[in-house]
């Protein structure tokens, strides 16, 4: 009997990683990948069977005194015991398949060997004479399963019920369609599905199966039938033999939609069980694959020189077309709508607009527009995230989704101000539209549609409601979108100072949530908060603090000043979207780099400085790898070598770009941290390395994102008019920005530009001036 498997060695280390699965023999050369179901036991598999003396068995099991079985279980392994008298001639063909089954269940990491119950003996195992007819499946000292001889009927089951049982977590048996729809429906957008029919538990198709589930059952759910009923609804009538399908669900966003399913046509066999998966993790085709089938050399000499001409023909063509500024796009973002140009979208989810729909569709509801080009590679880069977000809203915003592609309807997009691609609007009767400037991303602008749904800034009428508000019961449902909600407090007759705090809600409306409270009765929150009026009220749901901020002879700029600055967290992580935030802070960063969640020891020595002000000249805050990766690669440009986590440096961007390494060797406490601090100031620290002092500009300045994300950012302080404002002063500000759009190209990413820190004390070697444009860390 030919046997395919994959070979297992065990290792007594970090039993939470892949690597513990080794390389299959040669035959199959698969590697094993843990599963975190099976983690606990399946390092290290101890697969023991205890059984009758046979003399036809001798040279292959082990033999065993139950005594000598009990002492030899180890936490955490699993072995099958079989306790008989070894004068029983019974179990003669079952000791045969049992024989057989040793070399593949060892290449899993399974040991194979028998115990002789003696009469003296009194474990329950070798008690009455039906328990002699049983297996037992231990993992350690507790019993996980028991199994009639009758059902190991050859080595093919013994094989496939030892796994199956093993593999309970990962492998799903089901009886029903529904069944089949809920997983199904419970892994679109996530993972794919190893679906198999067999006739039977314990055939050769189950265990190929289960060996395939054994290897992929990491990385796929395997899913197990044995019903034909279940098999004949999804259009299967050949029962007669076992099927695998591969259901391609983690590609599939609408929940409405089925995930597409290949057939296996090879029997069911643990090498073409892996053929066939590694085969569907090629991409998908959308037609079917035609071969063509040439019977001699001469036929194919010719078929290739006849094609390679074709193929110049299209090359010439094609270069006749070429944009002459196609060479030097944003590759990244190119690469990505390439890659993904074959990806299904459900476009149906939006609403196409034309110049004959445009207005009568926006006057007759709220919605929302997008208008992008078709032929460029940012707009539709941003339509498949725009196509997300409808997923997301699917059934449960009031708001219609819509675009205009600019492209087809130039004019209207003319008409509705839009000079740059893409742009979001947001259109309510009634009211002038209002321009989306976030990050071109779906969460940024689900954020900024729902908290778009409020006023801004609410008027609260009572104190009961403003305490409503403060601790986010009156908006509970948008408190995952803003962490911080601003409550101004104002007497009625501080006119002005009214006036400015609502243009400040105005223009970050979609951003923060803004409440505005100035009834008579407002002394009694002033009072009980400590606020001297006028006032900022600053809730932060997270760490369940209200704080209160002056607003005396504070203007409009000063407030959206006050508030984007409260929106910061203390000691933040860093991720590739919010680093720009902090850099504008224009501070050397303190970064603790760390391989996943931060010590709560850690974060309170940090936190604690801070809240000492010893931390005001630098930014605290800490990268997660696991999230990160690129971290990884900034922690290689400061080391020659990857340093062990965590880890703290300071990283001084604004003046000499030298970096400074904690002392490994030390703890990571408030006092030595402290006392490193100090050292730095006074220069007696050297650091261990110094960024380059280089330049990175985009090929083209239509590709100057970071420029435009700072542009919109950058109006924040400065910016008179508020966000909803009147229709014709948009398409003023936008006329002014088009005529400054010379500037722009001119002084690209000016404010993420790093300048001179000029702190007396700190870093001393970095008195001398460098420019640090758009530096890594």
């Amino acid at each position: 009997m030919q046997r395919i498997a994959w070979k297992y060695y065990p290792r007594q280390q970090d039993h939470n990683t892949e690597q513990n699965r080794e390389k299959s023999p040669a035959s199959v050369q698969l590697q094993l990948m843990m599963s975190s179901s099976f983690n606990i036991f399946r390092v290290g598999i101890s697969f023991v069977i205890m059984c009758i003396f046979y003399k036809s068995a001798v040279d292959s099991l082990s033999e065993l005194s139950p005594q000598k079985y009990f002492s030899t279980l180890q936490p955490g392994k699993a072995s099958l015991a079989y306790f008989c008298q070894a004068d029983s001639p019974r179990t003669s063909i079952f000791l045969e398949e049992l024989n057989e089954a040793v070399t593949p269940l060892q290449d899993y990491g399974i040991s194979v060997a028998k115990v002789n119950c003696v009469k003296e003996e009194t474990s329950r195992y070798c008690g009455k004479e039906k328990d002699l007819m049983k297996a037992y499946l231990f993992r350690g000292n507790i019993l996980l399963r028991e199994f009639p001889t009758d059902v190991l009927f050859d080595v093919n089951a013994i094989v496939a019920h030892v796994l199956f049982a093993l593999l309970f977590n990962e492998v799903k048996y089901i009886t029903t369609l529904e069944d089949l729809q809920n997983i199904e429906n419970a892994l679109k957008g996530k993972a794919n599905i190893a679906f198999a029919y067999v006739r039977a538990i314990g055939t050769p198709e189950h265990r190929a199966v289960m060996e395939a589930a054994f290897v992929y059952g990491t990385t796929y759910q395997f899913v197990l039938t044995t019903e034909t009923a279940l098999l004949e609804s999804i259009g299967n009538e050949d029962i007669e033999n076992a099927h695998l399908y591969f259901f391609h669900c983690k590609q599939v966003l609408d929940l409405t939609l089925q995930c597409r399913r290949t057939l296996m046509e090879q029997p069911l066999t643990t090498l073409n069980i892996h053929q066939f998966i590694k085969t569907m993790e090629a991409p998908l085709l959308g037609v079917p694959v035609e071969f063509l089938v040439l019977d001699d050399i001469d036929s194919l000499i010719s078929h290739v020189e006849s094609n390679v001409h074709v193929e110049e023909i299209q090359e010439d063509e094609d270069e006749d077309t070429k944009s002459p500024n196609m060479d030097v796009q944003d590759d990244e973002v190119a690469e990505t709508v390439y890659r993904d140009r074959k990806r299904p979208l459900p476009l149906e989810l939006t609403v196409e607009l034309t110049e004959e729909t445009f207005n009568t569709t926006v006057v007759a509801s709220d919605s929302i527009v997008l208008f992008y080009a078709g032929w460029q590679a940012v707009s539709m880069a941003f339509l498949q995230s725009y196509i997300d977000l409808a997923i997301k809203l699917k059934g449960t915003s009031t708001m219609l989704l819509t675009r205009v592609n600019c492209a087809d309807w130039s004019d209207l997009c003319t008409k509705q101000n839009v000079t740059e691609f893409p742009v979001v609007k947001m259109y309510k009767e009634g009211k002038n539209p209002v321009s989306y400037a976030g990050m071109l991303g779906t969460e940024d602008l689900l954020k900024f549609i729902q908290l778009s749904r409020i006023s801004c800034p609410v008027n609260i009428t009572s104190v009961q409601e403003a305490e409503e508000y403060l601790s986010g019961e009156l908006y509970k449902d948008l408190i995952s979108y803003s962490s911080v909600s601003v409550l101004g407090l104002f007497s009625p007759n501080m006119t002005t100072a009214k006036e400015d705090f609502t243009e400040a809600g105005n223009y970050l409306k979609g951003y923060v949530i803004t409440g505005i409270y100035s009834e008579e009765d407002v002394l009694i929150l002033s009072d009980k908060y400590a606020a001297t009026l006028p006032a900022l009220l600053l809730s932060r749901h997270k760490e369940g603090k209200i704080e209160s901020i002056p607003l005396a002879n504070s203007h409009a700029q000063d407030i959206i000043q006050i508030i984007t600055n409260a929106l910061l967290e203390t000691f933040p992580e860093i991720t590739v979207e919010n680093l720009p935030i902090y850099l504008r802070l224009q501070k050397p960063l303190l970064i603790l780099f760390s391989d996943g969640s931060i010590n709560p020891q850690y974060k309170k020595a940090i936190l604690m400085l801070v809240k000492e002000k010893h931390l005001d000249s630098l930014t605290p805050c800490w990268l997660n790898l696991k999230n990160t990766p690129v971290g990884r690669g900034i922690l290689q440009s400061y080391f020659d070598t990857m340093p062990p986590l965590p880890l703290l440096v300071v990283v001084n961007l604004h003046s000499g770009g030298q970096v400074f390494a904690f002392p490994s060797d030390q703890p990571i406490t408030e006092q030595n941290l402290l006392l490193w601090l100090k050292k730095l100031e006074a220069g007696l620290e050297n650091h261990i390395t110094i960024l380059p002092a280089q330049e990175w500009k985009p090929p083209l300045p239509a590709y100057d994102f970071l420029s435009m994300m700072d542009a919109a950012a950058s109006q924040h302080p400065t910016r008179k008019d508020p966000e909803c404002t009147k229709e014709t002063d948009v398409q003023e500000n936008d006329k002014k920005q088009h005529e400054d759009k010379s500037a722009i190209i001119k002084e690209p990413i000016e404010t993420l530009r790093i300048k001179h820190w000029n702190r007396s004390n700190w870093f001393k070697e970095g008195e001398k001036s460098f420019r640090h444009d758009n530096k890594e860390l």
